[in-house]
Parts: structure tokens; sequence; C-alpha cells
């Protein structure tokens, strides 16, 4: 199953080490189950977008996956992919940036020929082959329409898959210089949220996140003393503040740390998809790993 990691440190910028699928068993396991890319998108100075990903099956590329790549952000986006649909290619990797944000998503979308149809010019956004960067061309189009309103963009975006396309889980995370977002929907995948004080629960501690099954590990020594949110497709530490986002719940994390959840999608999708419903590749993809 793709993971997915989100950081807010706003307005501070963080400086944090990634360690993607840098796993506590060996190479050798590794290597029966290789992920089909990884990504991490963060932002410069400036404001200016950044992502290095490698779509690691693809060409045997682990030195993108083994090294410790620090960076300095406010905001930062990490992705495990295990394909669902297109290639393995940089170009199907996540994150995908678009008119300088940054999404990846968790999940499976169907019907990507009506998708097309609804996006019209605005296909134009979309490099690769993914349900995902077509979600996140047409969560770009109406937060576009919207003023730059990104909660509405990716509410109204959500809503018209809902209601149109058949669904197993649409959950995401996008960012931008200062601020995050993050939907869980419906309740077919887990994503939680911790609101981290500076130092971690004991007040004195950098932040040290390693998920369970060694896909990503996230190291940094400044939120020892700033205060951060972190959204995660799993627990990442035993902090018993990790809230496990509710089904249809649209996460917004503005510039001043600042946190407001509203249920953004209250109804089930119109067209549900099970694991049976899925391609057998789409149905590997979706399960625990």
């Amino acid at each position: 199953m793709c993971r997915l990691f989100g950081l807010s440190s706003a307005p501070r910028r963080t400086r944090a080490t990634f360690w993607l699928l840098d796993a506590p068993d060996s190479l050798s396991r590794q290597s029966h189950r290789d992920p089909d890319g990884t990504g991490l998108g963060y932002f410069a100075a400036d404001g200016t977008p950044r992502v290095d990903k490698a779509p690691i099956a693809a060409y045997r590329d682990r030195g993108f996956a083994e090294e410790a790549r620090q960076v300095e952000s406010t905001t930062f986006l990490a992705h495990v992919r295990f394909a669902s649909t297109g290639s393995l290619e940089a170009r199907n990797t996540h994150p995908f940036e678009q008119e300088g944000r940054l999404f990846a998503h968790n999940g499976v979308v169907e019907g990507l020929d009506a998708l097309d149809d609804h996006l019209g010019e605005d296909r134009s956004l979309v490099r690769g082959d993914t349900d995902s960067e077509r979600f996140f061309a047409l969560v770009t189009r109406e937060t576009r329409e919207h003023g730059g309103d990104v909660t509405a963009g990716i509410t109204r975006a959500a809503r018209w898959i809902a209601g149109h396309l058949p669904v197993y889980a649409l959950n995401l995370v996008l960012v931008t210089p200062d601020q995050l977002w993050a939907l869980r929907y419906p309740d077919t995948h887990e994503l939680y949220v911790l609101q981290r004080a500076a130092g971690g629960r004991h007040g004195t501690r950098h932040l040290d996140h390693s998920g369970s099954n060694g896909r990503m590990r996230v190291h940094s020594e400044a939120l020892a003393a700033h205060p951060a949110v972190v959204v995660a497709s799993e627990r990442m530490d035993d902090n018993p503040d990790w809230r496990l986002l509710e089904a249809g719940e649209l996460l917004h994390v503005d510039s001043g740390l600042h946190t407001t959840g509203r249920l953004a999608l209250p109804e089930p999708p119109a067209h549900p998809l099970t694991l049976d419903d899925l391609r057998p590749d789409a149905a590997a993809s979706q399960k625990a790993a």
C-alpha cells in the first residue's frame, strides 16, 4: 500500500532528514516486495517547489531510497508508491507539482476517460498516466476557479469524483510553502494527524518517526525546539496524541500551525469499489503490507 507523509513547521523552516525505504530488514528481503517509486517534495526559501523522486523498481536506483537526504523547508511531503495505474516511470511517481503546489495520493479512481472529459483543456496539466495526477489536475482547476481557495478546490474535486466515478479511496496530502491539507475518504485506508509540541511528549526530544514497515523514517533535531504538525498513513511512534481522521474529513494546517478539520464529504461514494472489484495489480497495491 502507498504511504503518505506530510509535515508542517510553518512559519519556521526546519531541517529534516528523510530515509525512504531504509528498512530494518535486509535489502534481499526488500527485493521481494520492491515498491514502485519514492518521492520527497519540499520548498526552497523563495517558495519554489522542489521534488526528488525515482521509480525504484524500474531502474533499481537504490541510491535515492537509501541515501539520507537532508533538506530544509517549512512543509514537506513524502510518498512511497505501490503502482495501481501508470507505468513505472518518474513522471508517474509522487509527489506531483502543479501551479506551485505539491500533491500525493493513496487510493484508486476508475473511469479515467470520464475524468479526462471532465478536465477538458486542463488535462494538459497531467504529464503521466496516473489517476492520482488527474485527481490533482481537477483540484488545481477547482482551486483556480475558486480564487485560489485550496480547501474549496479539494472539496469540489473530491465531491465530483465521489459522485460520478468508481472510487476505492481518495486519501491525499497537498502542501504549499506554508500550508498543508489532508483528506481521508472514505474509510478504506487510515490517515493520522499529530499536533506535535516542541520536543514532543517530553518537551526535550527531536522528531524521529519511523513507519512500522520500515518504508520511511524522518529525523529532525530542529523540532526539539519548535512545534510541528505531522500527517501520516500510520502512527509512526508511540505518542498517544495521534488522531485518526474521520472518513470524509478534510484537515487544514495554516501558516501559523493552526489546525482545523471539517467533514467535507459526508456521504459515501456513489460507486464504491472493493478489493474484489479492482484489477489484480491495483488490488495488490491497496493491500496493507
